[in-house]
Order: C-alpha cells, then sequence, then structure tokens
C-alpha cells in the first residue's frame, strides 16, 4: 500500500467534489499548483500545516481524509465480489436481483 497515492487520490476526490480546480485549491492553500499536484499524484507528502489547511478549506474531518478503503485495487474488488456472489447460490432470489442489478449497471 502506497500511503501518500492513497491519501492524494483522497485529496483529489474531495478537491473535485467540492468543485475547486487545482489551480484555485493551491491558491487557497498558499502552496504552488506543482506542489498539489505532487501531492495528488502521490509523488511528496504533504506538511502538517498543508495537512491542517486541507481540512479546512475542505471542511472535511481528518477522519475522513484517512478512512482510504474505498479506493481497493480492482483485483481486490472483483475478488470481493466473486466471493459475496458465491455466498447467494443458496438463495435464488436474491441471486437473481443481484444479476439483474449488475447487467442493468453493466449495460448502462
Amino acid at each position: 500500500m502506497d500511503i501518500k497515492k492513497l491519501l492524494g487520490k483522497k485529496i483529489k476526490y474531495f478537491r473535485i467534489l467540492r468543485g475547486y480546480s487545482q489551480e484555485k485549491f493551491s491558491e487557497l492553500l498558499n502552496i504552488s499548483q506543482r506542489t498539489l499536484s505532487g501531492i495528488e499524484c502521490g509523488n511528496n507528502f504533504l506538511t502538517s500545516n498543508t495537512l491542517e489547511k486541507i481540512l479546512e478549506v475542505l471542511k472535511i474531518k481528518p477522519s475522513e481524509l484517512f478512512k482510504i478503503e474505498e479506493y481497493q485495487e480492482p483485483k481486490i474488488i472483483i475478488a470481493e465480489l466473486i466471493q459475496d456472489i458465491k455466498s447467494l447460490e443458496n438463495n435464488e432470489e436474491k441471486l437473481q436481483l443481484t444479476y439483474r442489478i449488475l447487467k442493468s449497471i453493466i449495460n448502462n
């Protein structure tokens, strides 16, 4: 697990969610756009001061930023989905419903 990359993805996610361009967000943080880009790409690690500013500007709690289990690798997601689907083997109704939902998502 590369904590810098995972944290950078979360920062970028919240920045975009709040509607900030990289340029505007870096201005609000009082850092260069290049530094922000490096943080979001996982090439640079942020200082504690920058971290505090990020939390303040994005209006999020540290727990929201550091909750990174949502960002799992595709192989892990697929393995978990397969395991979950297999667990429905003895429940045909839920299995059919799951099938229809997944097909609907995939086909749209």
